[in-house]
C-alpha cells in the first residue's frame, strides 16, 4: 500500500513545498498502518526510494524498513556509518556514487543480507579494508572504479563467493594478493585497467590468473618497471616478473583509516581536543595507543575497543603526569558516566587506561576482567560513590592507581578496598571519604577495617555499586547524582511522575508549585529520606500528599504562602524528625495541627504571621527538643496564656519568642509575662485561631450571595463548605460550567440556602439525599443538564421541599435500559478505564481521576511514553537512538558482531574465515576462533608444530623427541616406557635375586633385599658357617650394647657412640630432652682449686647449665645465646661475667671454668678468659653441696635464688647435647650423675653427634657407615661389590644402586654398546643464542635480538630500533627531561665494509625538527628543537 509518485521537487518556492506536503500526507495515508513516511528530501515510489542529487551531507534516518531500492547518487557523503543502513533488510539494490566518501566504517552493511548490487564508484575511497562487505553476502555486482584505491587488504572480498561484476579500474592500485581473488568462482566481468600496476614477482600471480580466465581483467597493463610499461599483464612471462632489494617487501597491505581531524603515526591515534561526542570508529587494527582526553565524549558503547588487541594505552580523561595540576584540567575530560559492559573485553596488552576528569558514576564489578597487564588505572575526579569488592582482582600488574576527585561513601561496602590499599600502597593520588561526616576527608588507604560501617540509605545505595543498578531515567529536567534528585530552579509546577526508586534526597526548591496534589509518588520511593519544597508559592498541600513516606526524616516548606496547618496535609510523615516552616503566612497554631508526628524533634515556625496559638499545639509532639518561634507577631492576651506557662515547663529550645502585643509587653519573652498580664481587655481580645469568612477563590461572594458561574469548574469550589461560617449563605449560583457529578454530602451544612443553581452543566446523576441537608432550599435550577431519568432519579422529583417552578425546566433524556457506562463514569471515572498502557486508575476529589503510570509512560491518561529508549531494548550493548521525530520508534547501532533490530543477532563471523588447513571455524562475538587439527597451532592453524621444542616438548624424564611425518616420537631414557616416556618401567619382571631376596624396583634398576644370613647383589652368598668360640673375645665382656672385636690377637670393645673405656663403661655424651632432666655429682670432686672443663651444643637462648650451692652459690647458665657465670654470696648485686661468643649456633663448644685464688674464669673454645676477682675464701666451691648439671633439684629451694639473680630471666633446665665432663683433668662418668628419679637422661646417639631441635627433640648426625634415627644401623655400602661394566657406581640407597655409563656405553650395567653418536650441541659454539637439535639430528644456532650467522657472531644489517622515551638535556645544575614520551628510531646494527678504505656507521640517514617542552628539576621549563631520527641507514662513518 502506497501512494502516487510525487511529481513536485522540494525547496523550489512555497507552493511547490505545499504540493510536497500534500503529497507526503496522501503517501502516508495511503501506506495503511504499517507505512512510514518517506525521509525529508526523498521521493519514495513502492519500495524505492529517490534522494539523488539532493547535496545531503549524511544518509538520510527513518528510511522505510521495507525499501529495496535506494538512490543516493550525486549527493555531498564523506562517510558510511554502520547506522546509515541498519535495519534495511530488504535492500537489494544501493547507489552511492557520485558521492565524496573517503571512509566506510567496518559492519556498514552488515543488516543488508539480501543487498545484490551495490554502486562505489566515483568517490575518494583509498582503500578496501579486510571484511569491509562483512554480513552483505549477496552481493553480486559491485563497482568501485574511478575512486583513490591504493590498498585492497587480503581477504577483502573472500565473503563474496556469489560476485559476478567487480570494477576496481582507474585507481591507484600498485600490488594486489591472490588471497583476495581467489574465492570469486561466479566471476564473470572484472575491471582492472588504469591503475598503476608494478608487475614485480608479488604480482606474477595475476598473469597466470587472467590467462586462465581470457575475458577477465581485459587491458589490464603494467606501469612499471619501465621495460614493461604499457605490456599486458597477462602477456609477460612469470620469470620476467623480478623483484630487487628494495621491492623484496610483502605484496599485502593495511588500511590505515585515520579518523577526520584526528592524526595518525606509529600505531598511536591521537584525537585530543577535537570536539568529539562518540568514540571513532574503522581505526587500524595495529594501534597501541589512542588518546581520546579533552572530548564531550558521553558513551562508549561496548566492543569499542574490542578489534584492536594490541592496544596498550586508552586516553579517555585528562592526561597528566603530575596530579597536582589535574585539577586544574578538570574542564578538559570528557562527560563519560558509566563503563559499558565488556567495554574492555579481550585487551590483554593494555598498560595505561586514563579515565579521568570524567562523570563516571559506577564501576561493574567485572569492567577491568581481561586487563591483566594493566600498569596503571586513573578514575580521578569523577562521581563514584562505591567501588565494588573484586573490581580490581584481575589487575595481576597494576603499579599506579589513581582514585581520588571521588565522592567516596565510607560505609561496609568499601571495607575492602580500604585493605586492598594497605596491602598494596598503590594508590598515590590521596583519595578520600566524602561521607559519612565522621569520616569525611580521611584517606581511604589510612581509615582502620572496624570504621567502615552501613547504615540506611547509604547502604542501599552502594551494596549495588557493582552492578551500576539504576532502575528509572532521571526525571526530564532533573540532575541525579548518586541518591539525591535535584529538580531545582525548573518551574516545575507538579512533582514528576517518576523518580528513581533509589532516591534518598528529592530536591524540588526554587520551583512554582501552588498546590501539592496527592498523587502517591512517595509511595513507590521507600529509600526516601528528606524533602526540600522551599522557595515556591504553595498555598495548600493535598490529604494524601506524603502517604508512603513515612521513612522521610526531613520536609522543608521553608518560604512558601501557607496560611494555615492543618494534621492531614502532613500525614504519613511518621517519621518526621525535622520539619521547617519558616517564612510563611501562617497565622494559627491550632491543637491539631501536628497530629501523627509524634517523630518531630526540630521545628521551625519563624517568620510566619502567627498571632495566637490553640492550647495543646504542642501537645502531640512527643519528641519535640527544638522549636522555633521568633519573629512571629505574637499577640500576649488571653487566647496565648497557657503558652508562657508551657514554655515555662518546658525544657525545650525556642530562642525566648517574644510579645508584639500589647504594647506594654512588646518584646518581653513570652515566657517572663506574669499570668494576670495574659488579659483580654480594652479591645484585645482578637484570636486569629477563631474560624474567619473566606470567599473561594474562583467565586466571587457578595453578602449572602456566592457566584461561581462561568468559571469552567469540573469540581465543586474547595473551601466553600468547610467553614462554619459559610452555612449563612442564601443564593448559591454554579451554572455554566462543566460539573459532571454532585457528590453525596456536597452541601451539608449549607441550611440557610434557599435558591442553588447548577443549571447548563454536565450532570446525569444526582445521589439520593445530596440535598437532604438543605432545609431553606425553595429553588432548585436543574436545567440544560443531561439527566439520566431513571429509578435512581425518582427521588428528585418526590422532593417534598421541591416546589414546581424548580423541576418545570427538566427534561429527562432517557427511560429505560442499562445505565451507560459513560454516565455511570461521571461520578465514577475508573468504570470507563481511561488509563492507558495498564495504568492504575483512582478517583481524585480534585482532579476527577488520577492514572498511575507503568515505567515509561507519562501523561494524564499514560498515553504518553518518556521516550522508547528509556527501557534499553536495544541487546548486547547495542547503542538506543530516537527516530527524528518519533519519540515511540527507536534504532539500535549495535556494537561489533551484532545486529538485528534490537542487536540480537550474533553474526557469522565464520562466513568470512581465514582458517586453514582443515581447521574448524568456531563463531565467536565479533571474531571467530579456529581449532587446529593435532599437527597445527597458530591463530589461523598457519603454523606446523615443532613438538620437539622446548616449550611443546612431550617426553618425559629426559628422554629425547624426535620430529616424523606424523607429528613426533619419544626415544625413552633408560628405566622409562609409555608413549611419552612417562612410566617407570618395573626392572623387577626381570629380577635375578636368589634364594627368596625381595625385589625392590628403582629407576633404570632395582635392589635385592637378602633374607637373614645370606648376601651378595643378588643374595647368592649363603650364610657362613658357625665356628666353636674360640675367640679371645669370649672371655672379654662389653658393656652398654658395645661389640667386641679382635684386633690381631687382642678383644676390644667397639663402644656405642657417648660411650668411652676400655669396655665402654663410661658414659661421656647426654642430652637432655626434659625439662627436668639434671646431673647431680658430689662436692668430694671439687676442690677451692677447681678446673672444670665440659662441651656443650645446643640452639635454645636459656638454661641451666652448672649449678653449686644454695643461698650462695656459683651457676653457669645460659644467658640470651651466651654463657653467664654468676657468683652470688647472698648480697645483691651478685658478680657476673658473659662470653663475648654465642654458643647456640647448634655446634659443640668447648667450655673450661677455672676457680682458683680468689679468681673466678671462664674460656670458650679456647679464647682469652673473662674473671671475676672478687670471690671469698669461703667460696660455693668449698661447701658440701652437689654440683649440678643441666638443671637443678627443684626441691632444694636454690633455684629461686638463680632467678633473683638473673633477674627472673632464667632458671630453666638446659636443652641440649653436652659431652666429655673433665673435672681437674680426669673424664667424669656421666652415668655417675643418674640418680634414681632425679633425671631422665636423653638417649646418645650412637654412631653420630647429637643436635637439639626446639625444645623437645635432637637429631643425629651419623658418621660415616652408620644409619638410622640413633645412628645405630651399620650401612653397607651398595657399590661394594658392583656389577658396571663400563661406568661408576652411583648409590641410590642404603640397598641399590645405578650405573653411570662410559660415553659410547649404555644398558643398566653399561654392558651395551650405545648406538647413538654424541650430542651434536656438544661441538657446537653458538656465541650469541642457543644450539638447537633438527629433526634430522643435526645441530643449529638459534640467534638472539640482533645477532645473525651461523655462530649468532655477527650483528645484523643497519636498522632503525622503535623507541619511545623522554629527551633529556642538562642545563646547568638542573636535569630536563621532555614532559612526554617521544616516539624516535635509534640507529642499530653494523654495515659492511666501505670503499677506498673507508668505513661505513650504522646512522641516521633523514631527520625531522620538532620542538618539545622541557621540564626541569629546578621547576623551570623550555622549548627547544630536537632532532628526531626517522629513518637510518649505512653512510660514511664521520671522522
Amino acid at each position: 500500500m502506497v501512494g502516487p509518485p510525487s511529481p513536485f521537487v522540494s525547496g523550489r518556492s512555497p507552493a511547490t513545498a505545499l504540493g510536497l506536503l500534500v503529497a507526503v500526507l496522501i503517501l502516508v495515508l495511503s501506506s495503511g498502518a504499517d507505512g512510514q513516511p518517506c525521509p525529508t528530501q526523498c521521493s519514495c515510489t513502492g519500495t524505492t526510494v529517490d534522494c539523488h542529487g539532493q547535496g545531503l551531507r549524511s544518509v538520510p534516518r527513518n528510511i522505510p524498513r521495507n525499501t529495496e531500492r535506494l538512490d543516493l547518487n550525486a549527493n555531498n557523503l564523506t562517510k558510511i556509518t554502520k547506522a546509515d543502513f541498519a535495519g534495511l533488510r530488504h535492500l537489494r539494490v544501493l547507489q552511492l556514487m557520485e558521492n565524496k566518501i573517503t571512509t566506510i566504517e567496518r559492519g556498514a552493511f552488515q543488516d543488508l543480507k539480501e543487498l545484490e548490487r551495490l554502486d562505489l564508484s566515483e568517490n575518494q575511497i583509498q582503500g578496501v579494508p579486510r571484511k569491509a562487505f562483512r554480513g552483505a553476502v549477496e552481493i553480486k555486482n559491485l563497482q568501485l572504479d574511478y575512486n583513490h584505491i591504493n590498498c585492497i587488504e587480503d581477504g577483502a572480498f573472500r565473503a563474496l563467493r556469489d560476485l559476478e561484476v567487480l570494477t576496481l579500474n582507474n585507481n591507484n592500485i600498485s600490488r594486489l594478493s591472490v588471497a583476495s581473488f581467489n574465492h570469486m568462482p561466479k566471476l564473470r566481468t572484472f575491471r582492472l585497467h588504469s591503475n598503476n600496476l608494478q608487475c614485480d614477482c608479488h604480482v606474477a600471480w595475476l598473469s597466470e590468473w587472467l590467462r586462465q580466465r581470457p575475458r577477465l581483467g581485459l587491458y589490464t597493463q603494467c606501469l612499471a618497471p619501465p621495460h614493461l610499461r604499457g605490456h599486458n599483464v597477462a602477456e609477460v612471462q612469470k620469470k620476467e616478473f623480478i623483484c630487487t632489494g628494495h621491492q623484496s617487501s610483502s605484496s599485502s597491505c593495511s588500511v590505515l583509516q585515520c579518523p577526520e581531524s584526528c592524526t595518525c603515526s606509529n600505531n598511536i591515534v591521537d584525537c585530543r581536543g577535537k570536539g568529539l561526542t562518540e568514540i571513532p570508529t574503522n581505526l587500524p587494527e595495529t594501534i597501541t595507543e589512542i588518546r581520546l582526553e579533552q572530548n564531550a565524549i558521553k558513551v562508549i558503547p561496548a566492543g569499542a575497543f574490542s578489534p584492536y588487541k594490541k592496544l596498550c594505552i586508552i586516553c579517555v580523561g585528562s592526561l597528566n603526569n603530575n596530579m597536582v595540576f589535574v585539577l586544574h584540567r578538570v574542564l578538559y575530560g570528557n562527560k563519560i558516566t558509566e563503563i559499558s559492559k565488556g567495554l574492555f573485553e579481550g585487551l590483554f596488552s593494555l598498560q595505561l587506561l586514563l579515565l579521568n576528569a570524567n562523570k563516571i558514576a559506577c564501576l561493574r564489578v567485572d569492567a577491568f576482567q581481561d586487563l591483566h597487564n594493566l600498569n596503571l588505572l586513573s578514575l580521578y575526579d569523577n562521581k563514584l560513590q562505591t567501588i565494588a569488592k573484586g573490581t580490581f582482582s584481575s589487575l595481576r600488574a597494576i603499579q599506579t592507581l589513581h582514585l581520588a576527585q571521588n565522592p567516596f561513601i565510607c560505609d561496609c561496602h568499601l571495607k575492602w578496598l580500604a585493605d586492598y590499599l594497605q596491602d598494596n600502597p598503590i594508590e598515590t593520588s590521596g583519595a578520600r571519604c566524602t561521607s559519612p561526616r565522621r569520616l569525611a576527608n580521611k584517606r581511604i588507604g589510612q581509615i582502620k577495617s572496624k570504621k567502615f560501617r552501613c547504615s540506611g540509605t547509604e547502604d542501599y545505595r552502594s551494596k549495588l555499586g557493582g552492578d551500576c543498578f539504576a532502575d528509572l531515567a532521571c526525571p526530564e529536567k532533573c540532575r541525579c547524582e548518586g541518591t539525591t534528585v535535584d529538580c531545582s530552579n525548573q518551574k516545575l509546577t507538579k512533582i514528576p511522575d517518576h523518580i528513581p526508586q533509589y532516591t534518598a534526597e528529592i530536591r524540588l526548591n526554587n520551583n512554582e508549585f501552588t498546590v501539592l496534589e496527592a498523587t502517591g509518588i512517595f509511595k513507590k520511593l521507600p529509600q526516601l529520606r528528606k524533602i526540600n519544597l522551599s522557595n515556591n508559592r504553595i498555598t495548600d498541600i493535598e490529604e494524601g500528599t506524603f502517604e508512603g513516606a513515612s521513612g522521610v526524616n526531613e520536609l522543608i516548606l521553608t518560604s512558601n504562602r501557607l496560611e494555615n496547618i492543618h494534621h492531614r496535609m502532613l500525614k504519613g510523615l511518621n517519621g518526621l524528625r525535622t520539619l521547617m516552616l519558616r517564612s510563611n503566612h501562617i497565622s494559627c497554631v491550632s491543637n491539631n495541627s501536628f497530629v501523627g508526628l509524634s517523630s518531630v524533634r526540630l521545628l521551625s515556625l519563624y517568620d510566619n504571621q502567627i498571632t495566637s496559638m490553640n492550647p495543646g499545639a504542642f501537645d502531640t509532639l512527643h519528641s519535640l527538643s527544638t522549636l522555633n518561634l521568633l519573629a512571629n507577631p505574637f499577640n500576649c492576651n488571653c487566647h496565648l496564656a497557657w503558652l508562657g506557662d508551657w514554655l515555662r515547663r518546658k525544657r525545650i529550645v525556642t530562642g525566648n519568642p517574644r510579645c508584639q502585643n500589647p504594647y506594654f509587653l512588646k518584646e518581653i519573652p513570652i515566657q517572663d509575662v506574669a499570668v494576670q498580664d495574659f488579659a483580654c481587655e480594652d479591645g484585645n481580645s482578637e484570636n486569629s485561631c477563631s474560624p474567619v469568612l473566606r470567599c473561594p477563590a474562583e467565586c466571587s461572594c457578595l453578602d449572602t450571595v456566592v457566584r461561581c458561574s462561568n468559571k469552567g469548574l469540573t469540581v465543586l469550589p474547595k473551601g466553600l463548605f468547610t467553614v462554619p461560617q459559610m452555612t449563612h449563605f442564601v443564593i448559591l449560583i454554579l451554572s455554566y460550567n462543566r460539573l459532571r457529578c454532585i457528590p453525596a454530602r456536597a452541601f451539608d451544612g449549607l441550611k440557610s440556602l434557599r435558591l442553588l443553581s447548577l443549571h447548563g452543566n454536565d450532570i446525569s446523576l444526582i445521589p439520593e439525599g445530596a440535598f437532604k441537608d438543605l432545609s431553606s432550599l425553595s429553588h432548585l435550577a436543574l436545567g440544560a443538564n443531561p439527566l439520566y431519568c431513571d429509578c435512581h432519579m425518582q427521588w428528585l422529583a418526590e422532593h417534598d421541599m421541591l416546589c414546581v417552578v424548580c423541576v418545570r425546566g427538566l427534561v429527562c433524556l432517557h427511560h429505560t435500559g442499562p445505565v451507560d457506562v459513560s454516565v455511570q463514569a461521571k461520578c465514577e471515572p475508573c468504570l470507563s478505564s481511561p488509563c492507558k498502557n495498564d495504568g492504575t486508575c483512582s478517583n481524585d476529589p480534585v482532579h476527577y481521576y488520577r492514572c498511575t503510570c507503568p515505567y515509561g509512560f507519562k501523561g494524564q491518561n499514560c498515553e504518553e511514553p518518556i521516550h522508547a529508549c528509556i527501557s534499553n531494548p536495544c541487546h548486547n550493548g547495542g547503542t538506543c537512538h530516537l527516530k527524528e521525530g518519533e519519540g515511540s520508534n527507536f534504532w539500535c547501532v549495535c556494537p561489533e558482531g551484532f545486529e538485528g533490530d534490537a542487536c540480537e543477532i550474533n553474526i557469522d563471523d565464520c562466513e568470512d574465515n581465514d582458517c586453514e588447513n582443515n581447521s574448524t571455524c568456531v563463531d565467536g562475538i565479533n571474531n571467530y576462533t579456529c581449532m587446529c587439527s593435532p599437527e597445527y597451532t597458530g591463530e589461523l592453524c598457519e603454523e606446523k608444530l615443532d613438538f620437539c621444542a622446548s616449550e611443546l616438548n612431550p617426553c618425559q624424564h629426559g628422554s629425547k623427541c624426535i620430529l616424523t611425518p606424523q607429528g613426533y616420537k619419544c626415544e625413552c631414557t633408560p628405566g622409562y616406557v609409555g608413549e611419552h616416556c612417562e612410566l617407570d618401567y618395573n626392572d623387577c619382571e626381570e629380577s635375578k635375586c636368589q634364594n627368596g631376596g625381595q625385589c625392590i624396583d628403582a629407576v633404570n634398576g632395582y635392589t635385592c633385599v637378602c633374607p637373614e644370613g645370606y648376601s651378595g647383589l643378588f643374595c647368592e652368598f649363603s650364610p657362613p658357617m658357625v665356628l666353636p668360640r674360640t675367640s679371645p673375645c669370649d672371655n672379654h665382656e662389653c658393656l652398654n650394647g658395645a661389640q667386641c672385636v679382635v684386633v690381631g690377637t687382642d678383644p676390644r670393645c667397639q663402644c656405642l657412640h657417648g660411650y668411652e673405656g676400655d669396655r665402654c663403661e663410661t658414659l661421656v655424651s647426654v642430652n637432655f630432652v626434659n625439662r627436668e632432666s639434671y646431673l647431680q655429682f658430689p662436692s668430694s670432686l671439687l676442690s677451692s682449686q677447681t678446673n672444670i672443663s665440659l662441651q656443650i651444643a645446643t640452639d635454645e637462648d636459656s638454661g641451666v647449665l652448672l649449678y653449686k650451692g644454695d643461698n650462695d652459690h656459683i651457676a653457669m647458665e645460659l644467658y640470651r645465646g651466651r654463657l653467664r657465670v654468676s657468683y652470688d654470696t647472698g648480697s645483691y648485686p651478685p658478680s657476673a661475667i658473659y662470653s663475648v661468643e654465642t654458643v647456640n649456633d647448634g655446634s659443640f663448644h668447648a667450655v673450661e671454668l677455672v676457680a682458683s685464688d680468689q679468681t673466678l674464669s671462664l674460656s670458650i673454645d679456647g679464647g682469652p678468659p673473662k674473671s671475676i676477682n672478687s670471690i671469698s675464701k669461703q667460696s660455693t666451691l668449698n661447701i658440701d653441696s652437689p654440683l649440678y648439671l643441666g638443671g637443678k633439684n627443684l626441691t632444694s629451694g636454690g633455684l629461686s635464688a638463680l632467678q633473683h639473680s638473673s633477674g627472673g630471666r632464667n632458671g630453666t633446665s638446659f636443652h641440649g647435647c653436652l659431652r666429655n665432663l673433665y673435672i681437674n683433668g680426669k673424664l667424669q662418668d656421666l652415668g655417675a650423675g643418674l640418680k634414681p628419679g632425679a633425671a631422665r637422661p636423653a638417649r646418645p646417639c650412637i654412631q653420630g653427634d647429637c643436635h637439639p631441635t626446639g625444645h623437645r627433640g635432637f637429631t643425629c648426625t651419623c658418621h660415616p657407615g652408620w644409619t638410622g634415627t640413633l645412628c645405630d644401623q651399620q650401612v653397607s655400602n651398595p657399590c661394594d661389590g658392583n656389577k658396571c661394566i663400563h661406568g661408576t657406581c652411583l648409590p641410590i640407597n642404603s640397598y641399590s644402586y645405578s650405573c653411570r655409563c662410559q660415553p659410547g656405553f649404555a644398558g643398566v650395567l653399561c654392558d651395551e654398546q650405545d648406538q647413538d653418536e654424541a650430542n651434536p650441541c656438544s661441538l657446537s659454539h653458538c656465541k650469541h643464542g642457543k644450539c638447537r637439535v633438527s629433526g634430522l639430528g643435526k645441530a643449529y644456532c638459534e640467534c638472539n635480538s640482533g645477532y645473525t650467522g651461523e655462530a649468532c657472531d655477527r650483528e645484523v644489517a643497519c636498522r632503525g630500533e622503535r623507541v619511545r622515551d623522554v629527551y633529556q638535556r642538562q642545563q646547568g645544575y638542573a636535569a630536563c627531561q621532555t614532559q612526554e614520551k617521544v616516539s624516535r628510531l635509534e640507529c642499530r646494527g653494523s654495515c659492511t665494509g666501505g670503499t677506498e678504505g673507508q668505513g661505513t656507521c650504522c646512522t641516521p640517514l633523514r631527520s625531522k625538527r620538532r620542538k618539545y617542552t622541557f621540564q626541569c628539576t629546578d621547576g623551570s621549563s623550555f622549548v627547544q628543537e630536537v632532532e628526531k631520527v626517522v629513518k637510518c641507514g649505512c653512510t660514511k662513518c664521520s671522522s
